[in-house]
């Protein structure tokens, strides 16, 4: 085994149940781990929930209960809920944890005693939903510039940590370990934050207003501000481990995953906290992005929540952690919605992955007995697709080594493209008997892209690779058929029997035409911006170049057509557009996942790009 490779996600805040930022977050910590395991590392593995703060008494208040019940209720509905999905953590972590109580209080009194924390009276606004202060330029309109609710003025006596006096370290930090901050769009994101100065933090809270909490070691009449509680806990958990005879010694995390809206909170209090308390910040903080519905973050006050049990009980939990891990880029948005979700799963799983499974099935049972003269003696072409497994085992590898799960899940199902062509060009149904090299290499083959899919669907990939030994047939992703939406009344004719006029004085426009699509098929089309960092042409071909592309949370490669109009040596550092989400295709030899965008003039391409410099990542609309 290689050396250890801790992974810790936010604690959720149990205030209320999990929803799919939740679950996607842990999701994605889980499949990380499994992926790491598989690839050989000694893996741990932290998520939990943080249970102290305003929010949390207001919560339990409602419910009729102490917020001792409350927590313990929702800690339990949220081991539940990851039990269902088949995440596995190592730990899972309670703030209210006797032990990281006392390490929280040992952190503060070393923090008190070196003189880097101190008392002050503190004017200001204060958002009780996010339990914490602004300033008159912070709000907005009476209200807090991150929820938007109504806050209050408040004067009181607090305390302090002289988080100013470790911004210059924090500085040198970043630009020392260019991975401390992932994806780059995020890391300038705190250097913009960082450009102006780092005032201090106020870590208490008055026990007469707020008791829920730990008590501060050197006055009882305050309590720890929640998140200076909470950021201590994948610290405290590794040294709970330790007093226990545990081993290895964990710190520091090598990955930490964040949503993108707790930034500030993970890549700056965090590690001027510990870097005060004599630690190392983890290696890699990595910021993923948000689950939106109709352009628009999720919000309970919405109504427009996804709850991953709904999802779970309809389309089963590894069909929901596929499609979670296929569509979101971490790093960037993603949109959700149940049509969407249903057309990836019949797309990759129902006709790709379990199709080609069912086929397979039948023909290699219909000759496994017989007795064939000259097996083993056939010679596939130089494109059989098992002669690519090692290349395709790196690809994946190199994914998960960037994290980006998604890139690795499309290269698989394009290489499982790829077999079902086979099957199709060589006809396979025709004579199995003379082709049973081709079927046996077919099922070998997809048993390793089973064993490679396992840490996103382990459930029915284990089953997957089993079958392949096995070959009986089963339907693994029976298709879901959806009803098609009733086709709404025409509208009345206008007064007098006579045709609508549009406003310019016109006629309507005609009915819809067969080529035209709705904005929700538009919407669709994942249009990013990237930078070409390197550019080569593809050899044999007069016609291709291979791009590589800076997407915001990491590097993808495109084939694209425009060699005939483009010298590759001018093309680095370009911005172009191009599909995120177009399905992997192999050309002449090379993966290209996505088509860059260029207008033409029947002979000469010219790339499509914004006029003015964007952040890589950046969505098109």
């Amino acid at each position: 085994m290689s050396s250890k490779f801790y992974i810790t996600t936010a604690l959720h805040y149990v205030n209320a149940e999990p929803h799919i930022g939740h679950a996607y977050e842990t999701i994605l910590g889980d499949v990380l781990c499994r992926y790491f395991r598989l690839f050989g590392h000694d893996v741990h593995f932290l998520t939990g929930v943080d249970e102290h703060g305003q929010k949390i008494v207001e919560a339990a208040a409602k419910s009729g209960c102490t917020p001792q019940q409350h927590c313990d209720i929702l800690a339990d509905r949220f081991r539940e809920v990851w039990e269902r999905l088949s995440i596995k953590p190592d730990v899972f972590f309670r703030t209210t944890n006797p032990q990281h109580k006392k390490f929280v209080q040992d952190i503060l009194t070393k923090l008190n005693n070196q003189g880097d924390i101190y008392s002050a009276n503190y004017s200001g606004w204060y958002c009780t939903p996010d339990e914490r202060f602004w300033t008159d330029k912070d709000v907005v309109d009476g209200k807090c510039p991150t929820c938007g609710r109504p806050v209050e003025h408040l004067t009181e006596k607090n305390y302090f940590f002289r988080m100013s006096n470790h911004q210059k370290w924090l500085l040198e930090w970043i630009d020392s370990h260019p991975d401390f901050i992932k994806p780059e769009s995020r890391k300038n994101e705190v250097l913009g934050f960082l450009k102006q100065p780092l005032g201090d933090l106020c870590i208490s809270r008055p026990h007469s207003r707020l008791a829920w909490g730990i008590p501060l070691p050197f006055d009882t009449d305050y309590v720890t501000y929640v998140w200076f509680d909470a950021l201590l806990n994948y610290l405290s958990a590794t040294e709970i481990h330790k007093a226990e005879g545990f081993t290895p010694d964990l710190w520091p995390a090598d990955l930490h995953l964040i949503g993108k809206d707790i930034l500030t909170t993970h890549a700056v209090y965090w590690p001027t906290m510990l870097h005060a308390a004599g630690y190392e910040p983890p290696k890699t903080i990595f910021a993923h992005g948000w689950w939106l519905i109709d352009g628009g973050k999720m919000s309970k006050s919405v109504g427009n929540v996804i709850k991953p049990l709904d999802m779970v009980e309809k389309y089963g939990a590894d069909a929901f952690r596929y499609v979670l891990m296929r569509e979101m880029t971490p790093g960037q948005d993603a949109t959700f919605s149940e049509e969407a979700f249903i057309k990836r799963y019949n797309t990759d799983l129902a006709n790709d992955l379990g199709n080609l499974y069912s086929r397979l099935a039948k023909l290699w049972s219909s000759i496994r007995h017989e007795t064939i003269p000259g097996a083993g003696t056939y010679q596939t072409g130089a494109d059989f697709p098992s002669e690519n497994l090692e290349k395709l085992k790196e690809t994946v590898h190199q994914a998960i080594l960037n994290f980006n799960p998604n890139l690795a899940i499309a290269t698989l199902i394009g290489f499982v493209g790829e077999l079902n062509e086979l099957v199709q060009r060589e006809k396979l149904w025709q004579d199995p008997a003379s082709k049973r090299i081709y079927i046996s290499s077919c099922l070998t083959a997809l048993g390793e892209v089973a064993r490679l899919l396992e840490p996103v669907m382990p459930i029915k990939m284990a089953k997957l690779r089993f079958l392949t030994h096995e070959c009986r047939p089963e339907s693994l992703f029976p298709r879901i058929e959806v009803k098609p939406k009733p086709t709404p009344p025409p509208a009345p004719p206008a007064s007098g029997g006579e045709k609508n006029s549009s406003p310019s004085g016109g006629e309507e426009p005609s009915a819809a035409q067969s080529d035209e699509i709705s904005i929700d098929e538009f919407a669709r089309v994942d249009l990013r911006v990237g930078k070409v960092i390197k550019a080569r042409r593809l050899e044999n071909s007069d016609k291709l170049l291979v791009l590589k592309i800076e997407e915001g949370g990491g590097v993808r490669q495109i084939v694209a057509g425009i060699a005939k109009s483009y010298d590759p040596a001018t093309l680095a550092g370009r911005s172009v557009v191009f599909v995120a989400n177009l399905k992997p295709a192999k050309l002449r030899g090379e993966w290209s996942h996505g088509m860059i965008l260029a207008a033409s003039d029947g002979e000469r391409h010219f790339i499509v790009a914004p006029e003015q410099s964007v952040e890589s990542g950046s969505k098109v609309k």
